[in-house]
């Protein structure tokens, strides 16, 4: 993949805890810095995800019926022991 070269400006103690981490993951700063903005952005994908599932449950929430009859077919399928 392509990679494009920008500026950051971190302070000093950011800067120490990444060369710290990166020493620990026994990676350079700029991989450490990729995979770390990687996840950040993956994760803020997923949570944008989760809200829209929660609001489309909220805008059209389950009907309690159909949750009944799953519940008896599932202890038909699977009786108590």
């Amino acid at each position: 993949m392509a990679r494009k070269q920008v500026l950051v400006q971190l302070d000093d103690a950011i800067v120490d805890r990444l060369d710290r981490s990166a020493e620990a993951l026994e990676l350079n700063r700029s991989e450490l810095i990729r995979q770390a903005v990687g996840a950040y952005l993956d994760a803020c994908e997923e949570a944008a995800w989760d809200a829209r599932t929660v609001r489309a449950y909220l805008e059209v929430p389950e009907d309690l019926a159909d949750l009944d009859g799953l519940r008896r077919l599932a202890a038909t399928a699977w009786p108590e022991p």
